[in-house]
């Protein structure tokens, strides 16, 4: 039996801010149970739902140091097994209290990841697990490799355990300054050199995971590519490119049960890639109902669910926003993010009330319903790692409309006139018109051959991004670090 034991921040069903939470919820379930035994920790936050913590069973405690900043720290153990998986959960009220899994103060989420990454480690002899291979999810478990490779090898039991190390997203990498750091991990001073977790005079939790875990994954090929080139690097191109052999990129996937347009709940009216073209587009006409906007199955609908950040490409669209809204189109934003594109897309709603809806706030149902009756969905990303979005959009039969970055240039192909081929729209450069120029390529095909369009979406309907294929090359990967 091969043992692996998924370490992150958050994880679906208990705690979600984005798409990481997806993978770690996900991903493990895929496993054969026969050959993989495949358990989950994440830390014991207080909000994470009651249905689930009330039935949370007490392990243990005991108490540890935290660096110079605490020798006694409280670390509860906590589990629970859901769809046949083990998950345990970190306890420690001080660090993981409160109403959302990370604050705004750096500092403090920097000390409560590096408790989460050391105790990671700590309570394995304790759980009787010993994995074979740890995988280490973005900068919150940055220290694992680190710790692993440093105070915890004087002790036999971790010996021969390896570590892969997942990049979601580079930009967020756990950064404060070396006197600080060194303190809240303990640490050895000599560890924070240049080669190791030094970046520009600073500790970095990221970087330690890219020193000294044995591999390195991204979230899609092209991905892995642009993070080794200093537009994308974020800083940490040389490393990256120092250790390009061990960095590989898998593309994720999306949960095929849990979205699936023959069965979602939430939908106004369920179907499949065999019927779509008789029944979808009374999601569409009900959502508008729902939204107060005019009800007109022939208006071209573009979605776009999003966290409303300036990497999601959201200048461009303000730039020609008065050229994607015309009499034909209509245009439904969900989500949440930066006070400034909140309000770009409320001024629109204001502006263009019957054609503009602008949902400033975060509903998986409305998304899902919004999945269901657009007839497009923009992602114009100034850099996108994998993206979920696209992956859902075909699932529910939805063109993707993308920039060709990182994941999106991975999986969306682009329609092509000539052969009548492709299952999305894109454009190559960081441009507004460009990306106008795609926006009008999708809605005149839309109104002028709609018998290509209703390919165009049959083709991105019988694509497969469920985690199955992923999963092989995450098997792949950790048996050759096994066999090492």
């Amino acid at each position: 039996m091969k043992k692996i034991l998924f370490a992150a921040s958050e994880c679906v069903p208990f705690i979600k801010t984005g798409g990481l939470a997806d993978v770690c919820g996900a991903l493990p379930k895929e496993f054969d149970k026969k050959e993989w035994d495949v358990r989950v920790v994440i830390p014991n936050y207080e909000c994470i739902p009651d249905k689930y913590r009330k039935d949370f069973k007490y392990v243990t405690h005991y108490y540890t140091n935290q660096g110079s900043v605490n020798n006694s720290v409280h670390v509860g153990i906590m589990e629970y097994e859901l769809d046949g998986i083990q998950y345990y959960f970190i306890d420690n009220l001080m660090y993981f209290g409160g109403s959302t899994p990370y604050t705004s103060d750096m500092k403090w989420d920097i000390e409560k990841f590096s408790f989460f990454s050391k105790a990671v480690l700590s309570i394995l002899p304790i759980i009787d697990f010993k994995p074979d291979v740890i995988h280490c999810h973005d900068w919150q478990a940055g220290l694992i490799p680190v710790y692993l490779n440093n105070e915890f090898q004087a002790n036999p039991f971790y010996h021969g355990i390896k570590t892969v190390f997942t990049i979601h997203n580079l930009r967020f990498q756990g950064i404060w300054d070396i006197d600080t750091m060194q303190a809240i991990t303990g640490l050895d001073r000599g560890l924070f050199t240049n080669d190791k977790l030094e970046f520009y005079n600073n500790g970095n939790m990221l970087k330690g995971g890219l020193v000294y875990a044995n591999a390195i994954t991204t979230v899609s090929d092209t991905y892995a590519e642009e993070i080794k080139t200093f537009e994308y690097g974020e800083g940490l191109q040389g490393i990256l490119n120092a250790r390009s052999a061990d960095l590989s990129g898998i593309v994720n996937g999306i949960d095929y049960d849990s979205y699936d347009p023959e069965k979602d709940k939430t939908l106004f009216e369920n179907y499949s890639k065999d019927d779509f073209r008789k029944k979808m587009f009374k999601n569409k006409m009900e959502l508008q109902k729902e939204l107060g906007l005019p009800v007109d199955k022939n208006k071209f609908m573009i979605g776009l669910v999003s966290r409303l950040t300036d990497q999601k490409g959201l200048d461009l669209i303000e730039a020609v926003m008065d050229g994607i809204i015309d009499d034909d189109t209509q245009f439904v934003i969900v989500g949440t993010g930066q006070e400034q594109y909140e309000a770009m897309f409320r001024h629109y709603h204001n502006m263009y009330p019957e054609k503009v809806s602008a949902n400033i706030l975060y509903s998986d149902k409305l998304a899902r319903q919004l999945y269901a009756a657009a007839d497009a969905f923009l992602m114009p990303s100034r850099f996108e790692p994998c993206g979920l979005t696209q992956l859902i959009s075909f699932r529910y039969g939805t063109a993707p409309i993308v920039r060709e970055t990182g994941g999106l240039k991975d999986t969306v192909i682009p329609y092509n006139e000539e052969d009548n081929s492709g299952d999305g729209f894109s454009f190559a450069n960081y441009n507004a018109d460009e990306m106008l120029d795609a926006i009008n390529r999708a809605k005149d095909l839309y109104f002028n051959n709609k018998r290509r369009w209703n390919q165009l979406i049959e083709r991105g309907m019988n694509k497969d991004f469920s985690w199955n294929s992923s999963k092989q090359r995450y098997e792949e990967l950790y048996e050759s670090l096994i066999e090492e």
